[in-house]
């Protein structure tokens, strides 16, 4: 068994830690409130207050005295914030600089398939990094500052795994829920979603493969965003109209990767995925 710190229990990280410590594992998982550390201590975790911030150096003692072994990392970038993400990159290079005087042996990033660049493919790990993304209009500022603290990580000697995760679906985030913020979907660009059973078990699955690793999680098997979403509003009852229907290609995240590695999937295709969220608005 091994100590696991997760930055960042909110809707991945929370259950993430959960789901470990029902493993056997020694779980500490972090809120940047009081009242979040107590949510987590009443749902039986190991809460602690932390925010990470630039040049910070606490995060040292912290890690040092919860005797961490492997350090899971799920904050959001907050490129929708008022910063627009610009100081993350800059937060984890802190991090990374904080984690190598202790003893972790592993830090996993979740990361984010928006990385990827505006072009009709499909695409896999090597067709984004920093060095191809620099200077390379389709690439957009958020995913530059993405790969950034990507970079970081890689270069930090600390052994890593970065899994770049799909649009997020799962319990209190029915994608019906978001239909009602889209302008126009398209019906010949593929609905690039997961499941958070799956990012879970891609998180277990990928920290027991020796080494450093950089891959995509995301459903399968999948259909376009047009009948993606009418399946969802079809399904979950929500009264929402779909918008306009256009043709706009758009690129296909693969997950081929992950699947030679061996993990298998609970949810194959993103139907399946769907149909499992009980819908709650």
């Amino acid at each position: 068994m091994a100590t696991y710190t997760i930055l960042g229990a909110g809707w991945l990280g929370k259950p993430l830690a959960l789901h470990l410590q029902a493993l056997g594992h020694s779980v500490f998982a972090s809120k940047t409130t009081p009242q979040g550390v107590e949510e987590l201590n009443q749902s039986g975790l190991n809460g602690f207050q932390f925010e990470l911030k630039s040049n910070d150096t606490s995060l040292v003692e912290i890690l040092n005295t919860q005797k961490t072994d492997i350090l899971i990392v799920a904050f959001p970038p907050g490129l929708r914030s008022d910063s627009q993400g610009k100081d993350y990159a800059e937060k984890w290079l802190t991090l990374v600089k904080q984690t190598t005087q202790t003893s972790v042996q592993r830090i996993v990033m979740v990361s984010s398939t928006s990385v990827y660049p505006n072009v009709a493919q499909e695409c896999v790990e090597e067709d984004a990094s920093l060095a191809v993304a620099q200077d390379n209009p389709l690439f957009t500022d958020g995913a530059k500052k993405i790969l950034l603290a990507e970079q970081h990580l890689i270069d930090s000697g600390i052994h890593y795994s970065i899994i770049r995760c799909s649009g997020l679906m799962g319990p209190n985030r029915h994608p019906a829920r978001f239909v009602r913020y889209l302008k126009t979907v398209s019906q010949s660009a593929p609905a690039n979603m997961i499941h958070l059973d799956d990012v879970i078990g891609s998180i277990e699955f990928i920290v027991n493969i020796s080494g450093s690793l950089l891959v995509n999680a995301t459903s399968p098997d999948t259909l376009n965003k047009a009948a993606f979403y009418r399946h969802a509003l079809q399904t979950s009852g929500a009264e929402y109209s779909l918008p306009k229907v256009i043709d706009a290609p758009d690129k296909k995240i693969s997950s081929a990767k992950l699947e030679k590695l061996g993990y298998q999937f609970k949810y194959q295709h993103i139907i399946e995925g769907l149909d499992a969220i009980a819908y709650d608005n």
